[in-house]
């Protein structure tokens, strides 16, 4: 049997991980980190870039370069929460013929689970270089509170990428198997995990006990995490440049990209230091000439300008609480996860809300991997005696005629779960049915997020109120739903999975795939390239040394042969060809070693007087 990998997915960083033996491992990536950067490039030669590649060349490629994806998955272009992003996003949001919000790079209309399926894609090839062999099956994580349109959409990114997705695991579920797994949990306890990452924010309250995890209560806030951060300090830094110089930053995209990009680094500076200097040089050019940004932050203006983001978190930590029958006081451990929990800002309001200091054993950008890793071992049967209860996120239901919500699965109920309930018709002789199954927390049905509609037709005509129709919702342990309407007087029934008004169609997802699959190989040459171009780099700075230190030694055919040589390598470390790099390689090699036989002859370099 193949591997199973566990993946967390994020907004800002990806991890993938496996087990090995009885302990869960981050798989390093090729430059030796063990998060993935999720970002996502596409040069104006159509090339695609991915992870730390594509970070680097986001500067001067920002229409081209997308990250916060995961906040687009699964949601329509008209969401307002989506048109805040529109709003600040370097590269555009368009809509797709179905309503779906998708990005714009060049002529190219991507879908968000395309781009996602690039970051698994390059994650799953980190994972097969790392353990030998081809991986086919995985875990994906999602936050708790992502609805079925989300996690089917994230379903759809894997199978793009050419995996089989096992599971779709609660983020804050997937940290607390970690948690107990590296040896927090000594006793039965009840934790919470706060979960602030780069784009989401989770907080749930769970149950451990003898390799039993179960979820009490999740509550959280799919818009709202690292990114919101980041975007306070760039409107704080444009508006100072602006009221210096009257220029707008912002209205630049290569000068929007700077300011992001040196935001993101103070924040994180902030964690530790009490203040940091942000210098941004030619940020803008303005009729007296170019101007420098030079700024000094103190964790103290920082925290004015996030503190309403990080109290945000309270209100879902107390409905978490309220729902799991909890006070602070019976919390045992409060578990952070997510960069941005580093901020001292989040760390304190943790504090307030749960009584306590909350652990710092585990790595917060990790921790989610490694417990995916964990599920995954799980399902491959490398974990035992370890069973997950989780809960949905969501109520699930139907809408009545009048126009209101009747919740068949209430929010919070343990996965899997199934409901019934018997319903009738409204018309006298009535020989179908509408089922308009809907997911919320609202009493009214428009109010709440559509998922799918069917009919049960062929019903035998009666008068109104005598038919029996039996209604039935089941959530499998991925958190998505199937359901299905019997008339019990004759037997008739229909089924449905419970499939997304939004989202990609088969022949989107097999395109997907097919493209994945062509990317994949201009990835691999293109990784290939860049480490024979670092060799190339390299070896051309030291035989540069060698030739300044050595060329009065050297012939004047000889010097001219080097100069030509070492132009050709400069000319080959543009290119993106495998071929004319290596050759480039070997032929400084030559070069090399015709310098070295010239410093062996030299009386200076041999200490001889």
């Amino acid at each position: 049997m193949s591997r199973i990998v566990g993946i967390d997915l994020g907004s800002t960083n990806s991890v993938v991980a496996v087990m090995e033996g009885d302990t869960p491992v981050v798989i390093p990536t090729k430059e030796g980190s063990n998060t993935v950067p999720s970002i996502v490039a596409f040069s104006r030669r159509g090339e695609r870039l991915v992870g730390a590649l594509a970070k680097r060349q986001a500067a001067t490629n920002p229409e081209g370069t997308f990250y916060g994806i995961k906040r687009l998955i699964g949601r329509k272009r008209d969401d307002e929460l989506v048109d805040s992003v529109a709003k600040h996003a370097p590269y555009k949001i368009v809509s797709a013929p179905n309503g779906d919000a998708q990005v714009q790079a060049g002529g190219r209309v991507l879908s968000p689970q395309e781009i996602s399926a690039a970051i698994l894609s390059h994650l799953k090839e980190n994972a097969e270089q790392y353990l030998g062999e081809a991986v086919k099956d995985a875990v994906i994580t999602v936050p708790a509170y992502f609805d079925d349109p989300q996690r089917q959409a994230t379903r759809d990114a894997g199978r793009i990428a050419g995996l089989n997705v096992l599971r779709v695991l609660n983020e804050p579920t997937a940290a607390s198997l970690a948690y107990g797994q590296l040896g927090q949990m000594t006793v039965e306890k009840v934790i919470a995990v706060y979960d602030l990452g780069g784009g989401t924010f989770d907080i749930s309250i769970l149950r451990l006990a003898q390799g039993v995890f179960e979820v009490l209560a999740t509550a959280g806030d799919t818009f709202l995490g690292g990114e919101d951060f980041d975007l306070r300090i760039i409107q704080w830094l444009a508006a100072s440049f602006k009221q210096d110089t009257g220029v707008d930053p912002m209205a630049d995209l290569l000068a929007l990209q700077r300011l992001r990009e040196a935001a993101e680094k103070a924040k994180c500076e902030l964690s530790r230091e009490k203040q940091t200097e942000i210098q941004l040089p030619f940020l803008a050019t303005t009729p007296k000439g170019p101007s420098h940004l030079k700024k000094t932050l103190t964790r103290d203006t920082f925290e004015q300008l996030v503190g309403d983001l990080v109290e945000r978190t309270r209100t879902p930590c107390e409905e978490a609480l309220e729902m799991a029958g909890l006070d602070p006081g019976q919390i045992a451990d409060v578990l952070l996860v997510g960069g941005q929990t580093r901020t001292p800002l989040v760390q304190q309001v943790v504090m307030e809300i749960f009584k306590r200091d909350p652990n710092r054993y585990v790595n917060p950008d990790e921790v989610v991997g490694l417990g995916a890793g964990i599920q995954a071992g799980i399902l491959c049967g490398d974990v035992k005696e370890i069973v997950l209860l989780d809960v949905t996120p969501l109520s699930l239901g139907v809408e009545t005629r009048d126009g209101g919500f009747i919740k068949m699965i209430e929010r919070g109920a343990t996965v899997p779960c199934r409901r019934s309930r018997v319903f009738t018709t409204t018309a006298n002789n009535q020989t179908k049915v509408e089922v308009h199954v809907l997911q919320g927390e609202r009493e009214i049905a428009d109010a709440n997020k559509s998922l799918a509609r069917f009919e049960l037709v062929g019903i035998p005509p009666s008068p109104r109120g005598t038919p029996q129709i039996e209604v039935t919702f089941d959530i499998d342990s991925n958190g998505i739903a199937s359901v299905s309407a019997k008339d019990l007087s004759s037997g008739l029934q229909q089924q449905v999975v419970v499939t997304p008004t939004s989202g990609l169609s088969p022949e989107e997802i097999e395109r997907g795939i097919a493209e994945a699959e062509m990317f994949a190989e201009q990835d691999r040459r293109r990784v290939a390239a860049a480490r024979t171009r670092s060799r190339l780099e390299g070896l051309l700075q030291s035989n540069q040394k060698t030739f300044d230190e050595f060329s009065q030694l050297l012939s004047a055919e000889q010097t001219q042969e080097i100069k030509q040589a070492f132009a050709s390598c400069r000319s080959a470390l543009a290119s993106e060809d495998q071929e004319t790099i290596q050759q480039a390689l070997d032929r400084l090699g030559e070069i090399a070693r015709m310098m070295s036989e010239v410093a062996l002859y030299d009386p200076n370099s041999l200490g001889v007087s």
